[in-house]
């Protein structure tokens, strides 16, 4: 009988063992698009691995709160969390048809349905400070990964000057630029028709730039409007103002 009950014991403990850990079926947190954000890395055009892989860009969910969010680049849109099957949950957006979550090993698997395509998100390696907004974690890992390193500018005002973009938004070394910001989606995305604009500011005044990246290229263009001054502008690509190559 004893060793029946030590036999018995042993089999729960090896069941127990087999049984999924909790932990890897739990959706709460922030997740970012990484699958965007290595397709990006790789030196081509930016909005075509945004729009790739996307369109949504990172999520923060709470299951305690049953709430749900996401950041598509322009906006933040809010839902309600319900719970499903373990690891699966839906996003009931107020009208919209819903979106569901699950794990998916380490990752965070946004279901396809009518609307988007299936999407993947990873936990951030690198979180944003507490109290960013929701992107925040998203647009680091983006600037770290698709601007990062080392530039040299080879053509332009500076030329010879080493110049590095921060993750955080800071820019060193670049002529009259102190802070950037990628655009990701939106107004800006829209008034650059297919093109990649960038934001350059210095003491808090800026304006739109036309940039293309080719491998560790990176050409920055004036953004010349060509709509009349009654229409949304339109930017195309003016004179080259810089070029940098990554060192």
């Amino acid at each position: 009988m004893r060793k029946a009950l030590v036999g018995l014991s042993t089999l729960a403990l090896l069941l127990g063992g087999c049984a999924s850990n909790p932990a890897d079926l739990d959706v709460s947190g922030t997740w970012i698009n990484q699958a965007a954000i290595n397709a990006a890395a790789k030196g081509g055009p930016l909005r075509e691995a945004l729009q790739t892989y996307g369109p949504n860009l990172e999520w923060e969910v709470n299951t305690k709160a049953s709430q749900a969010r996401y950041y598509n680049g322009f906006e933040v849109a809010e839902g309600k969390l319900l719970s499903g099957k373990p690891g699966a949950w839906s996003v009931d957006f107020y009208g919209s048809s819903a979106t569901e979550l699950k794990r998916q090993g380490k990752q965070l698997l946004q279901v396809a349905n009518d609307n988007e395509p299936e999407q993947l998100f990873a936990r951030a390696k690198d979180p944003a400070p507490e109290g960013a907004p929701l992107g925040a974690n998203f647009e680091r890992t983006l600037y770290a990964a698709y601007m990062g390193g080392d530039w040299k500018i080879t053509d332009g005002t500076g030329d010879g000057a080493t110049v590095q973009f921060q993750a955080d938004g800071k820019v060193a070394g670049l002529p009259g630029v102190d802070r950037y910001s990628l655009c990701l989606a939106g107004d800006c995305a829209s008034m650059s028709g297919g093109y990649d604009s960038i934001w350059l500011q210095l003491n808090g005044q800026g304006n739109p730039w036309i940039f293309a990246r080719k491998g560790k290229q990176l050409e920055i263009f004036q953004a010349v409007n060509t709509a009349q001054t009654d229409e949304v502008p339109s930017f195309t690509p003016g004179p080259r103002q810089w070029l940098l190559e990554k060192k």
